[in-house]
């Protein structure tokens, strides 16, 4: 009796790229996810839009009320979680608040979703 002998294993073919290691970070990935979440809002990108377009780059919670056509404590409760995403900036003037958009964060946004 022929004993079969196993044919030698056929040489393994790289078929794609190797993936690239300057991939952000899962931690950066998270961040970036909670930025993209929170501007992913026709509301809040409305608001990021109107206070970006101002010429001082910030707006009082009384002005962008109507732009939006809702309500102050609505409006209050979007640009929160805009502050809490890291994009815009909160500061207490009196009993109104101003917000204005951090410096870099959008840009930062765009970096991570431009090839490199």
């Amino acid at each position: 009796m022929k004993t079969l002998q196993p044919a030698s294993a056929p040489v393994a073919e790289v078929c794609c790229t190797p993936v690239t290691q300057e991939a952000i970070s899962a931690e950066e990935a998270q961040r970036f996810a909670q930025l993209l979440k929170a501007v992913a809002e026709p509301t809040r990108l409305r608001l990021v839009s109107l206070i970006a377009a101002q010429d001082n780059k910030e707006a009082c919670v009384c002005d962008l009320t109507e732009p939006v056509g809702l309500g102050q404590p609505t409006v209050s409760h979007h640009l929160k979680i805009l502050v809490d995403a890291g994009i815009l900036h909160r500061e207490k003037r009196g009993v109104w608040a101003y917000y204005s958009i951090v410096p870099g964060a959008l840009e930062r946004a765009a970096a991570v979703l431009s090839p490199r």
